[in-house]
């Protein structure tokens, strides 16, 4: 039968058969709300329950450390490009106030995370496309009043954003989502929603502290949500003139091993790519910076032959 959300006024084809006696509320796929649901009444319903398990859903990865200046926009911002590169569909979300992605992207946003969580707009209206395969969701200054939203909730604040993002887990390959440096609550909120964790560490001493202090606090969230985990260290800025850095990049693969990726070398046309609104690879694909982004990318996809 065919039938329409009535709040986005979405139209899915479904299976009277498949829905279960006992549903009686239902989500829509696309804007996320709940409603009622009769049987033949036209209304728009859930699948069932062995069909929602089947679907494939995305890879949830948090860019995040507690320190500043460690290259996570960059990051992100670059990750998710190389990966819709490679033909990936990507999702990528700024939860930092700065809502610095946008503007590496070369973007200008009118709504972003903040309207889809306090649900002002839907997913439709706040997801802008930022380059083929590859959309942006984007934080900024109002995200501010998504943590006084969180720190006002008797219970359950830690998953505000999961159950705002939750329909759009099957729609992409990859959400990628920048943190803010610090632990707010936030932080918490990717924490509860991502299943992997790459942490970028330049290569000098108070960077390694913030490191041993960001995985002190991953172990307190995982007594309580255990599917998250850190998969991959970054190391950045590595200037190989410079002695300390490479003392400190052999420590990191000594402590951390095979969660150690390729570094990302001291690249000045790195910073320049912001002003212009590119990617490196777009800025420079053929300096070091973009180079050592598609190594990235390559380990995260698991996939050696990309871009070959």
């Amino acid at each position: 039968m065919l039938i329409t959300c009535p709040s986005c006024k979405k139209q899915h084809s479904i299976d009277e058969k498949l829905i279960p006696p006992s549903v009686t509320m239902a989500r829509c796929k696309k804007c996320g709300q709940r409603f009622p649901v009769k049987k033949g009444a036209g209304q728009a319903t859930q699948p069932s329950a062995e069909a929602t398990a089947n679907q494939k859903r995305a890879r949830k990865i948090g860019v995040s450390i507690s320190k500043g200046g460690v290259g996570k926009t960059t990051t992100s911002v670059n990750l998710s490009a190389g990966l819709a590169m490679a033909g990936f569909k990507v999702l990528l979300i700024d939860t930092d106030t700065q809502g610095q992605d946008s503007f590496m992207l070369g973007l200008k946003t009118q709504a972003g995370l903040t309207e889809l969580v306090t649900e002002e707009l839907t997913a439709e209206e706040t997801i802008v496309k930022a380059r083929e395969n590859l959309w942006l969701l984007a934080g900024g200054k109002s995200l501010a009043g998504v943590k006084r939203l969180i720190d006002r909730k008797d219970y359950g604040g830690e998953k505000t954003m999961a159950e705002s993002l939750a329909p759009l887990e099957t729609e992409y390959d990859y959400i990628i989502v920048d943190t803010s440096p610090g632990w707010d609550p936030l932080t918490v909120n990717v924490l509860f929603f991502v299943n992997e964790l790459l942490t970028p560490v330049s290569l000098e001493m108070m960077t390694l502290q913030g490191l041993v202090e960001f995985l002190r606090s991953i172990a307190a969230i995982q007594k309580y949500r255990k599917e998250v985990a850190l998969k991959y260290i970054l190391p950045t800025m590595l200037d190989k003139r410079i002695k300390q850095t490479t003392i400190i990049l052999d420590k990191l693969k000594q402590l951390y091993g095979d969660l150690v990726c390729t570094p990302i070398r001291y690249n000045s046309t790195l910073a320049a790519t912001p002003a212009h609104g590119k990617t490196i690879y777009e800025y420079a694909p053929g300096c070091n910076g973009a180079h050592d982004y598609r190594e990235l990318v390559r380990k995260v996809a698991g996939n050696k032959n990309l871009f070959t």
